[in-house]
């Protein structure tokens, strides 16, 4: 069985790094992104929200402070798709019968 969280978990990883880590740690943005090898324009639209958590910034993450990029990663893709579960209701789709012959093994 699935353990299913609420959506209000569904932290975008950009504030939560800045909090747990680029404050902490005394770094100003632009020493974080200096050491991260980054622009400051590109961490400061991550660390606002503005921006989603890539697979090469989360591995950035993992080099300099040891936190682990897949966790970053579930971080953003459970914000994204509770955000997308929150407009769900404008999304108009038609569902799709399976084959008469049953599912197709995948």
């Amino acid at each position: 069985m699935a353990i299913k969280l609420h959506t209000s978990f569904a932290l975008h990883p950009g504030p939560w790094l800045r909090r747990n880590f680029i404050e902490p740690y005394g770094l100003t943005q632009s020493d974080a992104a200096e050491r991260l090898g980054v622009t400051r324009v590109a961490l400061s639209n991550l660390l606002n929200g503005k921006s989603a958590l890539s697979p090469e910034m989360a591995i950035r993450f993992e080099m300099a402070f040891a936190i682990s990029a897949r966790t970053l990663l579930r971080m953003q893709a459970a914000h994204d798709l509770a955000r997308a579960q929150s407009a769900a209701k404008a999304i108009k789709v038609s569902r799709i019968a399976p084959p008469k012959h049953g599912p197709i093994a995948v």
